[in-house]
C-alpha cells in the first residue's frame, strides 16, 4: 500500500503533527496527484475542532488542493502525466441521485463523500490536502489554467467556487448591484469574480480597515454595515454574507431591491431570525449555499484563467506541524490578508 506524508491530527483540538496516510489504490478511473499547495479554509478549523460534528480521527485536513498528475488509471481520458489539476471538497458522489444525474453533486442525497473527514463507500477514510500525494477519481478532478499562479490558486477549489456558484446562480453581471459582507478568504475572491463577472461591487464591513484592499481589486465603494440601513434602501440585487457574524436581519433585508436575495456562505452558529414582512412585501428571499459542483468549479477556474483571478495569501512553510497550529489561531483572529497556503513541498 502506498502512503504520503502528511500533517494530521489526532483528537479534537490536538496539536498537528506529522506523520504518514495510506493514499487510495490506483484504479482504472483514478488519477495520483503530487501535491504541491494546500489551501487552509476556516472550516478545516472547525472539522479539527469538532466544532461542527463528530470527527473521524486521525485527520488530514485540507480540500483547497493543487498539484501535478504523476500517474493515470488505465482508463483515464481527462487528465495525463504532468497536468496541472485540483482537487476540492469532495472526491466522490453516489452518482445515481437526481441531483448527481443533473450535475450537482455537491447536493448528492446519498452523501457524497467528503476529502477529507469523511469515508469512502468501501468504508475506508478519506484523508485530505495536508499532505503531498492524493489519488482521486478522474470526474472529480479539475484542471488549473497554466497561466495562474499556482499556490495562489489553491483557494479557487473551495473558496473560489462557494463564491462563485451564487453569483452565476442570480446572474451576477453588468447592471447589478452586488454586496459582499466581509472581506475576508471568501469574500475577497467574491469581489474579484463579481467585478470579472461585470457587476457593480459594494464591500460591507464593520471598519473601514479594508476600504483600500476592497478599491484595488475592483469595488465601487467600502459601506461600513451599521451606516447603510437608511442611506441604501431598496439598494441591493444580492448580498452575499461571507461571515460568521449574526446578522440584524430585519433592516439589512431592507437594503435589497424587489426580488433582491441575500445569501449564506458563511454560518454564525447560532439561530438567526427576521420578521417575514421583509421578504412578503418586496418579493425577496434567503438563500445558502456551501460549495459548487464540478462543472461550475472548472468554469470558474477557467474564468480565473481569462481573467487571471487568484487568491492573496500567505504561503505556509510547514517543516514544524506548529506552523499550520498558529496559522489556525490567525485565521480565527482574521489575521491574514487573505488565505493561509501549505507548500506540501515543506510536509
Amino acid at each position: 500500500m502506498s502512503t504520503a506524508k502528511a500533517i494530521l491530527t489526532k483528537a479534537p483540538g490536538a496539536k498537528f503533527e506529522k506523520g504518514e496516510v495510506p493514499t487510495r489504490s490506483l484504479g482504472p478511473e483514478m488519477v495520483a496527484i503530487d501535491i504541491k499547495y494546500s489551501g487552509i479554509c476556516h472550516s478545516d478549523i472547525h472539522q479539527a475542532r469538532d466544532e461542527w460534528f463528530e470527527g473521524a480521527y486521525p485527520m488530514v485536513p485540507g480540500h483547497e488542493i493543487v498539484g501535478l498528475v504523476t500517474a493515470a488509471g488505465e482508463n483515464v481520458t481527462s487528465f495525463k502525466v504532468g497536468d496541472r489539476v485540483g482537487v476540492g471538497t469532495f472526491v466522490d458522489s453516489c452518482r445515481t441521485c437526481e441531483p448527481c444525474a443533473s450535475g450537482n453533486e455537491n447536493f448528492c442525497r446519498t452523501g457524497n463523500v467528503q476529502t477529507y473527514n469523511g469515508h469512502h463507500y468501501d468504508g475506508d477514510p478519506s484523508y485530505g490536502g495536508y499532505a503531498n500525494a492524493i489519488v482521486v477519481d478522474q470526474n472529480y478532478v479539475m484542471r488549473v489554467p497554466e497561466n495562474i499562479d499556482f499556490a495562489a490558486s489553491a483557494p479557487l477549489l473551495c473558496a473560489g467556487v462557494t463564491v462563485y456558484t451564487p453569483l452565476k446562480h442570480w446572474k451576477a453581471g453588468p447592471g447589478m448591484k452586488v454586496g459582499v459582507m466581509g472581506l475576508g478568504g471568501l469574500g475577497h475572491l467574491a469581489v474579484k469574480l463579481a467585478v470579472a463577472m461585470g457587476a457593480e461591487v459594494y464591500v460591507l464591513g464593520r471598519s473601514a480597515s479594508k476600504a483600500e484592499d476592497a478599491k484595488k481589486m475592483g469595488a465601487q465603494d467600502y459601506l461600513i454595515t451599521s451606516e447603510i440601513y437608511e442611506t441604501h434602501k431598496n439598494f441591493f440585487h444580492l448580498l452575499l454574507n461571507t461571515t460568521s457574524a449574526d446578522l440584524d436581519l430585519d433592516p439589512l433585508l431592507g437594503t435589497l431591491k424587489v426580488g433582491g436575495t441575500l445569501v449564506y456562505l458563511g454560518l454564525s452558529g447560532n439561530p438567526q431570525s427576521f420578521n417575514a414582512g421583509g421578504l412578503v412585501t418586496s418579493l425577496r428571499s434567503i438563500a445558502g449555499i456551501n460549495t459548487g459542483n464540478i462543472s461550475d468549479t472548472q468554469e470558474m477556474l477557467d474564468l480565473c484563467g481569462e481573467k487571471n483571478i487568484v487568491s492573496d495569501i500567505e504561503l505556509l512553510d510547514a517543516t514544524d506541524a506548529a506552523a499550520v497550529d498558529e496559522a489556525y489561531e490567525r485565521v480565527v483572529k482574521a489575521d491574514v490578508r487573505y488565505r493561509f497556503v501549505i507548500d506540501a513541498a515543506t510536509i
